[in-house]
């Protein structure tokens, strides 16, 4: 039996305020092992903080990862071998451990209280991609010419649409459509929904936080993703038709590609 080929993942980065928002609430993390957007809750105090709280907590992982802390046997060496976290359980601990630090923020300064942000993350380790997803940000997948959405939005709009309440015309106009039914927040629960992709050759992976979902379709950046085979000239051009169509919130993209390594 031949060998899988072996696959590198490259992944660029944009991020902007958008049309309307004085400021952006957004962030993203690109490394070496960890891709990522976390969208600060925007109309509560301190989104900017939460959203950075979540990409340092990611970056410290990554920097872990890099660092051979998580053995391929699922080993961590830095803790008792028998609470062990294996890399798929480390990107799902992420969840319990910004929350963690957003109450002991807000448990320093009640002027924070409230804060909380979405994360969308990617954990790549050579084969498999591990990802945790919380919130409205999203994550996508293209392949031979075919986006899906790996990610369930936690929206009050995507359970009345689970449910039949509503249909997609009438979630598109919904008044409430923007309201989040889970992400991390100070003061209250939050479970991460975990997901593992296994990468083909040419596989591309999108996350983006829900300024760019709100103005692009699904069929608008699946067009992008196909035109444009360089990721740094794909992005800005989501952001750029994101930005045209009014960019009514803030809009982070980040595109992975994969490739057989030569």
């Amino acid at each position: 039996m031949a060998n899988a080929p072996e696959l590198r993942l490259t992944a660029v980065s944009r991020t902007h305020a958008g049309c309307l928002r004085a400021y952006n609430q957004d962030a993203v993390h690109v490394g070496e092992h960890v891709i990522a957007v976390a969208d600060g809750m925007g109309g509560h105090a301190h989104g900017e903080v939460a959203s950075s709280v979540a990409v340092t907590v990611l970056a410290e992982l990554d920097a872990a990862v890099a660092a051979g802390e998580f053995g391929e046997n699922g080993e961590n060496a830095e803790v008792d071998k028998s609470v062990a976290l294996d890399k798929s359980a480390a990107i799902g601990a992420v969840v319990g451990e910004v929350l963690r630090r957003l109450n002991e923020l807000a448990a320093r300064d009640s002027g924070m209280t409230g804060m909380g942000t979405t994360i969308t993350a990617l954990l790549w380790d050579g084969a498999v991609l591990n990802g945790v997803h919380i919130g409205d940000s999203r994550a996508y997948r293209w392949r031979a010419g075919h986006i899906e959405q790996l990610t369930q939005d936690h929206t009050l709009v995507q359970s009345l649409l689970d449910s039949g309440r509503v249909t997609e015309e009438e979630a598109a106009v919904h008044p409430r459509r923007n309201l989040l039914v889970r992400a991390i927040q100070t003061g209250g629960p939050a479970e991460g929904d975990l997901f593992v992709q296994r990468p083909e050759p040419g596989d591309r992976y999108l996350l983006c936080s829900d300024g760019l979902t709100a103005v692009l379709t699904d069929e608008t950046i699946a067009g992008v993703l196909a035109e444009l085979a360089d990721p740094g000239q794909a992005v800005d051009r989501l952001v750029d038709l994101t930005l045209r169509g009014g960019a009514p919130d803030n809009v982070s993209v980040v595109l992975a590609d994969v490739a057989e390594t030569r």
